[in-house]
């Protein structure tokens, strides 16, 4: 028979879930402290079949912890929650060590501090509590808390996912699909991806479309990632309702629609989706499923660039530099362009060898404007012979190698040289085909790891 206490308890779980009474949230907080008082620590230790199935239902359920953290019958207290956490942990109660690790990591009832909150994670881990060996990778992969250690981070969530935890299949095949800590291995990113969407990780559901979409361990199906974006898109993910309107703009696995496209950006830049607030700018620079409005445009464009989104600086410098619902300002525009080249923006790279070559912002210099040209293989320089003797072949060789990797100035530039090219040379083997390289490839996958 079951001990007074773990009745107690029982009767708790009732009133907190209105089984068999009506719910009550305050008597559930009570009888769950009068059990915590007789020296019970929550479900985990009831061996009844009834009680585990409500344990089940309940993410770390560490009563009354669980109470004071999440507002059942009583004030929201996070000191409180902290310092039940805190005495449950002294007493090597696994749970309350992983607990008290996500108290330090995000400042619930006590000060942030990442070197404890690691420590904790690590001693946690070191008991098998798998959630914090996920989170003790992704301490590693980001060195918080600790050095630095991609290897390490890896070999973490190798060791999670081999338990089963799912967020870690996920961490797992971000690393195989970016080479983190190990070699590049995009069949095995897809089939990780594959693994963790069917246990539903949302972040890993989203992935998947975006490996479909672009043929990243398998074969391309537009309507397979359309799809995926779609069921992960249902269960929140804002990057797959970005990545809807990207296929309804662009008509990849649905028919094209740009108003749809325009209205998934538009949603989901409410809720501060970076890559839709760029997006969104563009649909009303360019006049995409709404009305061209530059005025919107450039201020979408300064709020993507406020927070952190490369590719709108770009389009903010040209708006500077051409003076478009913003004073002129060619130093401004040239301040952008830097700074976005700095960050590997690509189109942002040509532009600053633009303002160099042209004296736009800054001081003509053609040697800079070639270097930065030949950096990102942009063979306009052999073109127009700056610094360099003019040479036809080697400029389409650059501009199809920097087409190759997707830039959009070299794909523009490679059509008219590759036509020059075939003409000069009939006796070369004609095998390139007019839209062999795609400049606007899709953007979004999650590539963050998933810390719980």
């Amino acid at each position: 028979m079951a001990s007074n206490s773990n009745t107690t308890e029982f009767i708790g779980y009732y009133n907190q879930h209105g089984i068999r009474t009506e719910r009550n949230d305050i008597n559930a907080c009570e009888l769950y402290k009068e059990a915590a008082d007789k020296e019970e620590y929550g479900m985990r230790t009831v061996k009844d079949k009834l009680y585990e199935e409500a344990a089940s239902q309940i993410q770390e359920i560490n009563d009354p912890e669980y109470c004071y953290q999440n507002e059942i019958g009583t004030e929201k207290d996070k000191i409180r929650a902290f310092e039940l956490y805190k005495e449950a942990a002294e007493k090597e109660d696994i749970g309350a060590i992983y607990n008290l690790a996500n108290c330090y990591q995000n400042g619930i009832g006590t000060e942030k501090n990442a070197i404890k909150a690691f420590e904790l994670y690590n001693k946690a881990a070191e008991k098998g509590q798998i959630d914090s060996i996920n989170n003790l990778g992704y301490y590693y992969r980001f060195g918080i808390g600790t050095e630095k250690n991609e290897i390490k981070a890896f070999e973490l969530y190798n060791k999670a996912a081999e338990k089963g935890q799912i967020d870690s299949i996920y961490n797992l095949a971000n690393c195989y699909k970016y080479g983190i800590g190990t070699e590049k291995d995009k069949a095995r990113a897809f089939k990780l991806y594959e693994k963790a969407a069917e246990k539903g990780q949302i972040n890993a559901i989203n992935n998947l479309g975006y490996c479909y979409q672009n043929g990243i361990g398998t074969e391309k199906d537009g309507i397979i990632a359309f799809d995926l974006y779609k069921k992960a898109a249902k269960k929140g993910d804002i990057n797959a309702v970005y990545n809807l309107g990207y296929c309804y703009q662009h008509g990849i696995g649905i028919g094209k629609n740009d108003i749809k496209a325009f209205e998934f950006y538009k949603e989901v830049a409410k809720e501060n989706q970076i890559d839709s607030i760029y997006a969104l700018g563009k649909c009303y620079f360019y006049g995409i499923g709404t009305e061209k409005n530059e005025i919107k445009a450039f201020e979408l464009y300064k709020e993507a660039v406020e927070k952190g989104q490369i590719d709108s600086i770009i389009y903010l410098g040209y708006c500077y530099q051409n003076g478009i619902e913003t004073e002129k300002n060619e130093i401004k525009a040239f301040g952008f362009y830097k700074e976005a080249a700095e960050k590997g923006q690509i189109d942002s790279i040509y532009n600053l060898g633009y303002c160099y070559q042209n004296g736009i912002g800054t001081e003509k210099n053609e040697i800079k404007a070639f270097e930065l040209y030949k950096e990102y293989n942009l063979a306009v320089c052999y073109q127009n012979r700056m610094g360099s003797e003019r040479n036809e072949i080697k400029a389409f060789e650059l501009y199809e190698e920097a087409a190759k990797k997707g830039d959009i100035v070299a794909t523009n530039h490679l059509r008219p040289r590759k036509n020059k090219i075939l003409n000069e040379k009939k006796d070369t083997a004609a095998i390139y085909t007019t839209n062999k390289y795609k400049s606007d490839e899709p953007r979004y996958a999650t590539e963050e790891c998933t810390v719980v």
